[in-house]
This record gives structure tokens, sequence and C-alpha cells, in this order.
């Protein structure tokens, strides 16, 4: 028990009236404890992480504070950390996997779009080599048709003109006999020979 020197002030006067002992050596005993008393207290008043007296204990409980902290980390902290990195990273992996997969899939459909827009073509240019290897041949049946029948009517025509010609040679010999014999009989005044008349125009017509 510590006792302040106002303490020992007070009480020094009731003891020394109890025992019957002076006043004065009474109170210089009390002064005396008093300060043993205050250096003590102010021996132990000092802040404790400056002590040199509780660097061990500091220090221990700075170890076991640290290994607690230290185990905590270990299995509570890292765990998670270590958690959350693993399942960002498999994460950014799946989206890596499936973007590759898009992209072949892409790469895929434009590779069969290129090959159908091929095939197209080329189905188109047959079509059309086709339809106009077909217009050819319609065109040059068509143009040997109209010939055919322009054949035909340049035949019958000339054979029309032909016979209108014979007809019409008949015509001028027959006209020509009757002129013939009309100017001769005209002439001579006489009865004319039509078959002499007729033999003479036809040899002239020879």
């Amino acid at each position: 028990m510590f006792v302040t020197p106002g303490y020992a002030q007070e009480t020094a006067p009731a003891e020394g009236g109890a025992h019957g002992e002076p006043v004065e050596d009474g109170a210089h005993a009390a002064a005396a404890e008093g300060g043993a008393h205050t250096e003590q207290a102010e021996g132990h008043g000092s802040f404790p992480p400056f002590d040199a007296s509780t660097f061990p204990s500091q220090i221990l409980w700075l170890a076991i504070t640290f290994g607690l902290f230290y185990l905590f980390l270990k299995k509570v902290v890292l765990p998670r950390v270590g958690g959350i990195l693993e399942d960002r990273s498999a994460r950014i992996s799946g989206d890596l996997d499936e973007a590759a997969r898009m992209k072949a899939e892409a790469d895929a459909a434009v590779a069969a779009y290129e090959q159908e827009l091929a095939e197209a073509k080329a189905k188109a240019n047959a079509i059309g080599q086709q339809a106009n290897e077909a217009s050819k041949a319609e065109a040059e049946a068509a143009r040997k048709k109209v010939e055919e029948s322009l054949g035909k009517k340049l035949a019958a025509a000339e054979s029309q003109i032909a016979t209108i010609k014979s007809n019409a040679m008949r015509e001028v010999g027959s006209i020509a006999e009757e002129t013939s014999a009309a100017i001769v009989q005209q002439l001579t005044g006489g009865k004319v020979d039509k078959a002499a008349v007729a033999a003479a125009v036809k040899s002239v017509r020879g």
C-alpha cells in the first residue's frame, strides 16, 4: 500500500499524540517515508512500452500476436484471396476459351459462306453460259427456219414467174401471129395462111 505525504502528515500527529512522542519527530519520519514512497511511485509510473522491465513480456506478446496474425492470414485471408484469384483465373480462362470457340465458329461460318458464294457464282455462270448457248441455238434454228421459209417462197415465186413468163410468151406468140396475119391481110387484101404466119413468127422468136 502506497502512502502519500499528505496522508502521512495528517496521520503523524495522531500517532504521536497516542504514543506520547513529540510531533516534530513524527513529522520528519513521515516526510522521509513519504519521499521514499514518492520515488517508488515515480519509478512505477513510467510509460510501459519504454519501461525496460516490460521488454520481455512485450516481445512475447508481440511474437504471440504476430503468430496469430500470421495464422489468420494463412488460414483465412490467403485462402480467400487465393480462391478469388483462382476463380478469376478460371473465369478469364473460360472467357478466352469461349472467345476462341466463337472465333473458330465465325471463321467456319465465313468459310462456308465464301464456299457457298463461290458455288452460287459458278452455277450462275454455268446457267448464263447454258442460256447463251440455248439462245444461240434457238436463234440459229429460227434463222434456218426463216431461210428455209424464204427459200420455199422464193422457189414458189420463181415457179410462178416462170409460169407467168411462159403464159406471157404464149400470149405474145398468139398476139404476134394475129398481128402478123392482120398486117399481111391488110397489105395483100387476100386470105392469109395462118399456118404460114405462125411458122414465120415461131422462126423469128426462135
